[in-house]
Order: C-alpha cells, then structure tokens, then sequence
C-alpha cells in the first residue's frame, strides 16, 4: 500500500472531493460565455490546423548543378521564330560559345519555311545544293537591249508584256557587275527568239537612281542582284518569284523559256521553276521565312545568331529587316502534356518565357535585336500519392534590347547562359508529432487565455462590487 501511495504522491491533476465540489467552485454567466467562446475558438484552430496538415506543401532547395557524364555536358536548345522581311536563301544560323568557336551546336537540325507577306506558309525551303555559277570575265558588245525602267515607266510597261523579268541592282555592287554583261546578252537573246513580240522582256532597274529608289523601296529590295518576274495579269497581292539559278545566258534563257511555255499554254503555269531538274527550284515565291531547329550546346555561355548571308549578293544594310516573332524558344527535351500538369505555375511560364513575343525593327535604320537569356534548371518531385516521375525543365528569363547604328549588320543575337544551379521542388509532409504539438498548443493556449481572462474578469467585477458597496461610485 506504501508503493501505491508514493504514486499518488506525484498526481498533477488532483481533484476536489465530490462533496467539496459545490461549495469550493461557482459557476458564473460572464464564465459560461468565455468558455463557449474558448471552445468554438480551439474547435476553428483545430480544423485550421488539420487542414493544414493534410494540404501538400513544397520545399525549395538551391544546389550546384554537376555532370555525371559527357553526355550531361550538352543541352537541346529549341527554338521556332518568324522573319516577315528575311528571305530564307538568305537566312543564316550560326552558334557559337564564349570561346569564339562557331558551329558550336552539334548535331544541329534547322529548317526553313518560306512564308508571303501575310505570313502563310508558300512552301519548305531547300537550300542549293552547289554555289551559284557566274559567267566569268563576260562581255556584252552592241547597244543595250535590256529595258532600263523607272519608277514612272515600271506600271506601263508591267501591263504592255506579258512576262517581265526585272534585275533589281547597284552599280557599287560586284555580283551586279559580274551579272550585267549575262543580262545584256541574256536580253538580246530574248529578243531574238521572240521579236517584235510583247510576250516576254528582260529589264533592270537601278535602286541607287532617284527616278527608281522607290521602286526598290516598294519591292523590299536589300539583296542586290534581285531578279524578279513580273506577269500582265498581276494583283497587287501577286506574289513575284525570284531567280536564284546560274547565272549564264543558257540558265536564263532556258529558265526564260519557261515562261514564254506557261504563257503560250505548252506546260501548266507555275511559280516554282526547276529547269535543271536538281530538285532545288531556281526560281519561287517568298518573301519571309520561318525559321525552326534543334541544337545541342555545350552548358556554357553562348549566342545563337541569325542574319543575311549570301555568297552571290551583296546587302544593302539599311534596308535591311530583321524584324521577327519569337513563337517558341525552349531549353531541353520537349515536356509531355503530364510534365506541363505537373509544373508550377510559375515555372511553366518561365521555360517559353519568350514565345509569342514580336519584335519589330525601325524602316530604313539598321538595327540589331539582342535577347539575353539566363537558364536554370528546375526539378519537381510531385507528391507520391501522384505516380509521377519527377520532371526536369528548363526555365530562363530574358531582357532584349535594339542596337541602331549606322554601320551595324542588322543582327537577331539570341545571348545563353546556363546557370550551374538546380531549383528543387519537393513535396514536404508534415510530421504527425509536430502535428500533434500543434493541437496541444492551440488546446492549452485556448484554456490558458480564457482562464487568465477569466481570473481578471472576476477580480474587475468583485472590484467594482466592493466600491459601490463602499459608494465610491457616485
């Protein structure tokens, strides 16, 4: 009996004898109120509480990226965007890191789109297979066939032939001298075979000329030479095909000849002309491009650079438009529709951060578009309950800015850098002690409170009590 007394010794909670209860305690009303106010307040807590410990929560890490393997030392590089002004014979996509090393994307695969001037699809660009020929030390004797046009005598003499075909130059140019002599001959062929006809002309038009710059102006003329043909029956919204072929009097006669066929109905009319058959057509419409690839870049600084480039014209800068819609541009492997469902919100928004963006170049003043580009890579862990692997993304944010400067190749520079950085997202689950800590703290606290409030209710009332007994309370 000693033992079990010795326990009862350390009792923390004893209690009054029953008989006791009645004469020792008092209910109050101002009590009843705190305690139901106390008891609706635990019962919130408690609710809140447990919602709390059933809703998911993320936990972030920050840790340096490391490369297991080669293999991890390369990232795919995604990107889809829109030229409304640059022609894709002419387009150049070039990659280089920090080091100055070009064709730094391996295992590259570009493709190009032609588009018209309302930016529908003509058809896919396929890129010469062999450099474009020149007739070389070529000289024409005898007076000049090929009709010299100006902006006032281009309309009249557009509708008097059935075919005009129009070479576009600058004197200054070196293609446009080495292609004049060709021409001249290449006219007086024409008017050989077909004379006193006004079924097909050969013409130029010199865009440094006053009487004719606005012709230029109004056909985006920036690449010098331009051959253009121009048809009797033409819209305004006709499209004009161009002649990217050899450059000999046999090559533009034979290409010629297509034409004076389509008019007299011996072949079907068509705007894509192959006369050599190569598979690549020597002359198609297009005035814009679209241009979309995937690259493997090393995880280092780096720029992906787009510009005319051509080893048979040469450009007039300041004309020249780089103006273009960024439809997509993505670091990594594509996301599966499950992967984007799994991103945060803020982390989807991030990994096309520049899609659908348009950018847009001031007319006649050269001007060069740099986006800046910092990549970092995200993981996200979804909850478990979900049985979903985890996702890897690639999100970046991007500051852009336009050079103008006199002199300045207009440029899209496209500026990388991958950050050596992971962003861990990771499902965090509350552990069952703490929540259940949390319970016993909103209990005792709750009952803590009302109690000490309770103890200073009385003692404010019994206070008041004694003074008006006392009339101190007027």
């Amino acid at each position: 009996m000693s033992f079990l007394q010795t326990i009862k010794s350390v009792d923390f909670y004893r209690k009054l004898k029953k008989d006791l209860q009645q004469e020792l305690t008092e209910a109050s009303l101002s009590g009843a109120i705190l305690s139901l106010v106390a008891a609706v307040v635990v019962m919130g807590l408690v609710v809140a509480e447990f919602s709390s410990f059933l809703a998911p929560t993320t936990e972030t890490k920050v840790i340096l990226d490391h490369f297991e393997s080669s293999v991890d030392d390369t990232l795919q590089v995604n990107f889809n965007i829109t030229f409304p002004h640059l022609k894709c014979e002419f387009a150049s996509v070039d990659a280089t890191n920090f080091m100055g090393t070009h064709d730094a994307g391996l295992a590259a695969r570009v493709s190009k789109v032609r588009l018209d001037e309302k930016g529908k699809i003509v058809g896919k660009h396929e890129e010469p297979k062999k450099e474009v020929k020149h007739t070389e030390d070529a000289k024409h004797e005898g007076p000049e066939t090929a009709l010299q046009l100006t902006a006032e005598s281009f309309e009249t003499n557009h509708h008097k032939y059935d075919v005009m075909i129009v070479n576009f130059f600058a004197p200054w140019c070196h293609w446009c001298q080495k292609l004049a002599p060709v021409w001249e001959q290449s006219s007086q062929a024409v008017v050989e075979k077909h004379p006193g006809e006004n079924l097909i002309v050969l013409a130029k038009v010199d865009c440094t000329a006053t009487e004719s710059e606005s012709l230029c102006i109004k056909y985006r003329i920036d690449a010098f030479p331009t051959i253009l043909v121009f048809r009797k029956d033409d819209s305004g919204t006709t499209q004009h095909e161009s002649y990217h072929g050899e450059r000999s009097v046999k090559a533009i006669t034979g290409w010629a000849d297509h034409f004076v066929a389509q008019e007299k109905k011996e072949i079907p009319k068509t705007r894509s002309v192959d006369v050599n058959k190569d598979g690549v057509a020597d002359s198609h419409t297009g005035v814009g491009c679209m241009i979309s690839g995937l690259l493997h870049v090393q995880r280092a600084p780096g720029m992906l650079k787009i510009q005319a480039v051509s080893g048979a014209h040469d450009f007039n800068w300041e004309t020249m438009d780089v103006s273009h819609m960024v439809n997509h541009l993505s670091f990594g492997p594509f996301l599966s529709e499950q992967a984007w469902m799994v991103l945060p919100p803020h982390i989807a928004a991030s990994v096309g951060a520049l899609d659908d963006r348009a950018f847009t170049s001031d007319q006649h003043v050269p001007t060069t578009h740099e986006h800046y580009v910092k990549v970092v890579r995200h993981e996200v862990s979804p909850p478990s309950s979900w049985k979903v692997d985890p996702v890897t993304a690639y999100g970046y944010v991007v500051h852009s800015n336009n050079i103008q400067k006199e002199g300045e190749v207009p440029t899209l520079r496209l500026n990388y850098d991958i950050l050596p950085i992971v962003v861990s997202f990771a499902e965090k689950k509350q552990a069952v002690y703490h929540f259940v800590t949390q319970l016993c703290a909103i209990i005792g606290g709750v009952f803590t409170v009302a109690g000490l409030t309770a103890s200073m209710m009385d003692k404010g009332i019994n206070a008041l009590r004694r003074k008006q007994e006392l009339g101190k309370l007027g």
